[in-house]
C-alpha cells in the first residue's frame, strides 16, 4: 500500500525495531490489525510485512525485468524517468476500508515496459518482487496491459520517498492497495498467475475495488 499507516501492502513509515517487530508479527496473522498503530499521514496508513523496510537510493536503484521475454534487462531510475511518462490521478482504496481521494501519480505505463521486453508466446501473467525480499504480487498479462497500471516514480508531483515505497513502486489503480507493491525490484513474465503475498493468505487474486474480497466500495 502506501503512506503512513498503510492498510495492506504499500507504504511504510520508518519505525524503531520494537514496533517493526510488532508490525511483522501482527500483519502476518492479521493484515487488518494495524490500522490505528501510528498517526495517519495525508490519509494514508502504515503497513509493512517486514521488521525493517529497505532503503534504496535512486542512484542505486535497478528494476530487473525477465522471465518469458526476449529482451531481459535492468532499468536504472534515470532510464525509467527518460521513458514516456504518464500521469494518473486516482483514489487509493485499502481493502480494510479507508480511502485517499484524488492521488496524483506519474511514471511509466507497465505495458510500455512489457512492450520493450518483448513478451514471448505462452507468457500470460506478470509477477512482481519487492526489495523487502518478502512481498510479491501478480497480474494477468491482460490486466498488466491496462492503461491504469503504472511503474510509478512520482507522487503528488514529487519523487516517491522511501516511506511510500520509493524510489519506484507499482500502482494498480483499479484494485485494492495490496496489489500496489512497494519498492519494486523485479518484473517477471510467467506462464500463469502466481498468487502474491496476501493472496497466499486468503485475499482475492483479482482485487477489483467494489467487487472483490467481500467489499462493496465504489470503484476508483
Amino acid at each position: 500500500m502506501i503512506l503512513g499507516l498503510l492498510g495492506l501492502g504499500a507504504v511504510g513509515v520508518a519505525v524503531g525495531k520494537p514496533l517493526g517487530d510488532a508490525v511483522s508479527r501482527i500483519t502476518r496473522s492479521d493484515p487488518t490489525g494495524l490500522t490505528g498503530l501510528l498517526p495517519a499521514t495525508a490519509g494514508f496508513r502504515y503497513y509493512s510485512v517486514v521488521a525493517e523496510d529497505p532503503v534504496i537510493p535512486p542512484s542505486e536503484y535497478r528494476l530487473q525485468v525477465g522471465g518469458m521475454v526476449d529482451q531481459a534487462r535492468s532499468w536504472s531510475f534515470d532510464e525509467l524517468e527518460a521513458l514516456p511518462q504518464t500521469g494518473l490521478t486516482r483514489d487509493f482504496q485499502c481493502v480494510t476500508g479507508w480511502r485517499v481521494p484524488d492521488v496524483p501519480w506519474s511514471g511509466v505505463l507497465l505495458t510500455e515496459i512489457l512492450n520493450r521486453s518483448e513478451v514471448r508466446p505462452g507468457g500470460t501473467a506478470v509477477a512482481f518482487d519487492s526489495y523487502d525480499g518478502e512481498y510479491t504480487e501478480s497480474l494477468s498479462l491482460e490486466q498488466a496491459r491496462r492503461p491504469d497500471m503504472l511503474v510509478a516514480t512520482r507522487m503528488f508531483g514529487e519523487p516517491i520517498d522511501n516511506p511510500h515505497g520509493g524510489p519506484v513502486r507499482l500502482l494498480v489503480a483499479p484494485m485494492y492497495g495490496y496489489k500496489s507493491l512497494k519498492w519494486l525490484s523485479g518484473i517477471r513474465v510467467t506462464a500463469a498467475v502466481e498468487p502474491g503475498y496476501w493472496e497466499q493468505r486468503g485475499y482475492d487474486v483479482d482485487a477489483w475495488v467494489g467487487s472483490s474480497n467481500g467489499r462493496r466500495d465504489e470503484p476508483v
